[in-house]
């Protein structure tokens, strides 16, 4: 009796103390946001205290208003006369310009890239497992036979790292899942399916 009550105990604290946690990391980083500001604009310095959750605020009204500010042409102006400054970079034009391509993909809704959620043979012939379709490179489409697609394979239980392949499109099954239930499936291990209603407390039943 005193296990079933500590693990349903568990049940509750865990997901809690990790959302807490990964919220805690989050806002953190953006309140790091107040370091651009001069000391004398800073809360701690006219409040007397550090007030978290400031620097949050100020990232977010900050990436705002560049989206207002670059939607009208002199915006768009001023982002042309950056890129072409940072192109004239060696090293920070190919970073720059890969994880723009990469933000582009993802956050514009163009293209195919991570809209669909495939099954791939990988590690070996007589395995499966989750992948995002991503785009062949227009150089690299050439040299392969048949129609292949680029997959991204990501990692258990943080997808943020993986391995990047091209792969036959025959040697693909589409999943008819969304990427989020994708996600859902390799941050948990498996163990949350995407039809699974959670309840909003569960009780360990016991062995």
């Amino acid at each position: 009796m005193i296990r079933k009550y500590f693990i349903t105990g568990l049940l509750i604290w865990v997901p809690l103390g990790i959302t807490v946690w990964v919220l805690n990391l989050l806002i953190g980083s953006m309140d790091k946001s107040l370091l651009l500001l001069p000391e004398r604009l800073r809360p701690e310095s006219w409040l007397g205290m550090s007030l978290p959750g400031v620097g949050t605020v100020l990232t977010i009204a900050v990436i705002f208003f560049t989206g207002v500010l670059t939607a009208n042409i002199v915006g768009q102006r001023l982002v042309r006369f950056w890129e072409s400054a940072l192109s004239r970079i060696p090293v920070v034009k190919s970073i720059y310009y890969s994880v723009k391509q990469v933000s582009d993909t993802l956050f514009s809704g163009n293209g195919e890239a991570f809209r669909k959620v495939l099954l791939v043979r990988y590690p070996h012939p007589e395995a499966w497992s989750l992948a995002f379709q991503t785009a062949v490179p227009r150089d690299v489409a050439p040299n392969l036979e048949g129609e292949h697609v680029g997959v991204f394979i990501p990692t258990t239980p943080s997808p943020v790292n993986g391995f990047y392949f091209f792969v036959r499109k025959s040697d693909t099954i589409e999943v008819n899942i969304s990427v989020d239930d994708a996600l859902k499936y390799i941050v948990s291990m498996g163990v949350m399916a995407s039809s699974e209603k959670e309840s909003p407390v569960r009780v360990y039943a016991g062995d």
